[in-house]
């Protein structure tokens, strides 16, 4: 069975994200993010168009503490296990397609962690 991931990486405006005072919340939410539709992928020079798509996603920390050390890969995570919903829309003006997802309130993640996460050279380096 082949899998296949979708993804796009951008940057996060400043005050994109937003973090509780008490650190157990967590906002992302951006408007308007140029990306590429690219039905193709990962076929080699898959034809793409231009999209835009918004989001608002939200992590909130239970209290299950969560951690993962691997020396030998040189990666680590502590935080606390979360949930996470997402609601996004997408629009591919040259097709005139647009679809939107089900309100926050109504998704679900199956894993989400908020924490720490240090690799590669950092693995060694102390805390500050």
């Amino acid at each position: 069975m082949a899998l296949s991931g979708l993804y796009w990486t951008v940057p996060a405006p400043q005050g994109s994200l937003t973090i509780s005072g008490d650190g157990r919340t967590a906002t992302l939410q951006m408007k308007d993010v140029p990306v590429i539709d690219q039905p193709h992928w990962p076929k080699f020079n898959a034809p793409f168009t231009p999209a835009r798509m918004s989001f608002r996603l939200v992590w909130n920390a239970t209290d299950e503490k969560i951690a993962y050390d691997d020396p030998q890969m040189q990666f680590r995570v502590t935080g606390y296990k979360a949930t996470a919903q997402l609601e996004a829309s997408i629009e591919v003006p040259l097709f005139d397609f647009s679809w939107k997802s089900d309100p926050l309130e109504t998704s679900k993640a199956d894993f989400a962690i908020i924490g720490d996460e240090v690799n590669g050279k950092y693995y060694t380096e102390k805390p500050l």
